[in-house]
């Protein structure tokens, strides 16, 4: 069978060496002059590879359509992708959070083996060359892949596998083409929006004084005022930046925050609020009595200059600014009703949030081919016969951790294979 890949990203890649190691002839055709752009970017250039939780927990970290993935994380885990690195020489090793990393904390070493088992396997790999439609021919009501055509020409195929990814990071060659593709086809394509994406807020002249402070083990808590109701909790790591936040635990929350219905009207009408405990492990009244035992070694200070052993640095002037305690005023005058304020700002620290930051700046896109109309067990499309499809392309996505690159690499494996012919009530179907 002669099968073609389109994408080179993680998803492509692993797609290629599943359909080749059954037995295939594989071509794999690439838009730009290089494979695994975004694998390289991931991670911070370290490469978050996977999680090492459970698979079963896997889908509890997929809030977009997990239960879809649930055959394909079965037959591609954890510990194959893991496997896999090892067979090329490569260890890897477990930081906090379950995240897996290679031991070089070089993402380019994850790519490299991917590159040495597609050489090893001879696929053939096609560079700047970009898919311009895909070819089927019509039976009835059956519609069957029969190639591809692209800038260089028409390529024939038995098996198409679109793994072109989604419009996130577009540098690297995700810009959104095979959902025209496989929308000319007849495919469904939920809207597309960015998830796991940095937020902006209406206080930005107080994130822009924050810029560049990283929080960790603090505690976020998104909330719809409009509603009266949290959308998402976590704990974790933060960043502030010149527009708003970023970090683990707000690109998580943006992952919830992009399904709320009416999402950007509320952000509008500024109902959307980010709340930050800076001392999650204090409650209001052990904090208050931290502060006092604060104060009492250095009573005749300045309210400004007494926060240092509390919070970082960085913090203190909107901190102090937000307590509405003048900020010359002495320690040992603040009153007991300024305190708790203080409590309040350091436990309740909220930044209103005014927008998404451009898909472009997102980790992965949310929204792709509806996955009503794609086989879970196969990756098949349900429209047309022979063609699969693989990665962020598909209306899937997760939150950060590894769980996006695992989705990539299992949803590639399970359209690589060569579908089992199985009887039936007797007949002939694919598994």
């Amino acid at each position: 069978m002669k099968v073609i890949v389109v994408g080179g990203g993680p998803a492509g890649m692993m797609s290629a060496i599943c359909a080749r190691q059954n037995g295939n002839e594989v071509i794999l055709l690439e838009k730009m002059k290089s494979l695994g752009r975004k694998l390289l970017i991931t991670g911070k250039g370290r490469c978050n590879i996977t999680s090492s939780l459970d698979m079963g927990e896997f889908i509890k970290n997929t809030p977009r359509n997990g239960k879809f993935l649930y055959s394909s994380y079965q037959k591609f885990t954890n510990q194959d992708i893991i496997n896999f690195l090892n067979k090329h020489g490569l260890e890897v090793k477990k930081e906090r959070g379950d995240r897996i990393f290679p031991v070089t904390d070089k993402s380019q070493d994850v790519l490299k083996c991917f590159l040495d088992e597609l050489t090893k396997l001879r696929v053939k790999i096609k560079y700047n060359t970009s898919v311009q439609s895909i070819l089927v021919e019509t039976t009835g009501e059956t519609k069957k892949v029969i190639g591809v055509k692209t800038e260089q020409g028409i390529i024939k195929a038995d098996k198409i596998i679109l793994a072109t990814g989604g419009k996130s990071y577009p540098l690297t060659g995700s810009m959104g083409d095979g959902y025209k593709i496989a929308e000319e086809l007849g495919h469904t394509i939920v809207p597309i929006k960015p998830s796991l994406v940095p937020l902006e807020s209406y206080d930005k002249q107080d994130c822009k004084e924050l810029q560049g402070l990283s929080l960790k083990n603090v505690r976020i808590c998104m909330r719809d005022l409009e509603q009266g109701k949290d959308i998402y909790e976590d704990f974790g790591e933060m960043l502030f930046t010149h527009f708003g936040v970023s970090g683990p635990t707000v690109l998580s929350a943006s992952a919830h925050l992009v399904r709320v219905p009416k999402i950007e009207q509320k952000i509008q009408n500024k109902k959307i609020c980010l709340k930050i405990d800076f001392k999650p492990a204090l409650s209001e009244e052990k904090l208050e009595d931290r502060i006092l035992r604060d104060f009492s070694e250095i009573k005749n200070k300045q309210f400004k200059n007494s926060l240092d052993k509390l919070l970082p640095k960085k913090l203190i002037p909107i901190v102090v600014k937000r307590s509405g305690i003048d900020e010359n005023k002495q320690i040992h005058d603040i009153t007991k009703e300024e305190r708790r304020k203080l409590v309040k700002v350091c436990k309740n620290f909220e930044v209103f949030i005014k927008a998404f930051r451009p898909i472009e700046e997102a980790i992965i896109t949310s929204g792709g081919i509806c996955v009503k109309e794609i086989d879970p067990k196969t990756m098949e499309s349900k429209k047309v016969k022979g063609l699969y499809f693989a990665g962020e392309i598909i209306d899937v996505d997760a939150y950060t951790g590894g769980f996006n690159l695992q989705i990539a690499y299992s949803t590639g494996y399970v359209a690589g294979l060569l579908q089992e012919r199985k009887e039936k009530n007797g007949g002939i179907y694919n598994n």
